[in-house]
């Protein structure tokens, strides 16, 4: 679980998120981010006893940079007002393949993962594999443990053409799938689950419903 300092933190950020602020108030921020670098741990050294890709790695591997890039930003606000960490087989750089993600951020927390917006080359052959073997992702995404966290993969307007691509016909049983270009399962926590001790087992439960997702995802990626 999270300690309650390290939520009372962030919801001070929000309100503050100024370079003056955060240097009077550092000491607050590493013993925040401290306690979210334990927390990330323990979820990497339990979870990877069932995802043997993610079991080696070290949670300053997985966890970004509370600094925001505002270089061609309209908002100039210098710091993220979350603390997020990106688990997968190459940490926070493995952005070429999927994996779990878990987001911190008051009133706006959420777990999940799948992959985000990936390559041309990644998105055509992850399309190929859903259209070539539509029935193994169907099975996985109808399962009673994704359904139960998840419900379906998250089909917002941002992730989801309006057409199919080129190459696929309309009336193919895939094609609100293959219609996607991030795909993403994610389900929200409230605050009080963060400072529950029952937060790891929940987040480790929630990944393992989203682990044959994810090895799908890949699969078709590394071919």
């Amino acid at each position: 679980m999270l300690q309650s300092n390290t939520l009372r933190f962030l919801k001070s950020l929000a309100r503050n998120n100024n370079k003056p602020w955060m240097d009077a108030n550092r000491a607050a921020y590493e013993t925040a981010r401290a306690d979210f670098a334990v927390f990330v741990q323990q979820l990497i050294d339990a979870f990877g006893k069932k995802e043997p890709a993610i079991a080696n790695l070290l949670a300053k591997d997985c966890m970004f940079r509370i600094n925001r890039d505002i270089r061609f930003a309209k908002d100039k606000a210098p710091y993220k007002k979350n603390f997020a960490a990106s688990i997968n087989k190459g940490g926070k750089k493995g952005i070429s393949s999927a994996g779990y993600y878990f987001h911190v951020q008051p009133g706006e927390t959420f777990i999940g993962g799948g992959i985000w917006m990936p390559e041309p080359a990644d998105l055509k052959k992850i399309r190929q594999e859903i259209d070539y073997n539509y029935g193994d992702l169907k099975k996985l995404v109808s399962s009673k443990d994704f359904k139960k966290v998840y419900g379906d993969l998250d089909d917002s307007p941002e992730y989801k053409l309006t057409r199919l691509p080129k190459g696929y016909e309309p009336g193919n049983p895939a094609e609100e799938y293959i219609k996607l270009k991030s795909f993403i399962g994610s389900r929200s926590l409230t605050d009080e689950q963060l400072t529950d001790k029952s937060l790891l087992k929940t987040t480790v439960g929630a990944f393992e419903a989203l682990k044959p997702l994810v090895d799908f995802l890949n699969q078709a990626m590394e071919g």
